[in-house]
């Protein structure tokens, strides 16, 4: 919700969908809200499975969008979500500024 408010705070309009959405769930509102950028705060470890997961379904849906996840994230893991075509891993401590201008560079506002 931090960012959430922060990013909206910042002038963006922020589809915020709530705690504990399946990765079908996510694909779906994206879809009906016709999203510009996903953002993921994913605190439960299982980054990596849910993140593969959203992406498979943005594709069979022909939908690309950026994605970009926050948490706490091994450098490891926030390496391989990267290679894996994730826009930007944002880890603890990172500012809502931070966040807001690489989200802007994102999506070319």
């Amino acid at each position: 919700k931090v960012v959430a408010r922060g990013l909206r705070d910042a002038g963006f309009e922020v589809i915020y969908t709530g705690l504990h959405q399946t990765p079908e769930m996510v694909v779906n509102a994206a879809l009906q809200e016709d999203v510009d950028i996903i953002g993921l705060s994913i605190l439960s470890g299982a980054h990596v499975p849910l993140v593969t997961a959203i992406q498979k379904l943005l594709k069979e849906k022909a939908l690309n969008k950026p994605i970009f996840v926050g948490g706490i994230i091994p450098e490891d893991d926030a390496k391989l979500l990267l290679s894996q075509g994730v826009s930007a891993v944002f880890g603890p401590g990172s500012s809502i500024t931070e966040i807001s201008h690489r989200v802007k560079e994102l999506v070319n506002l």
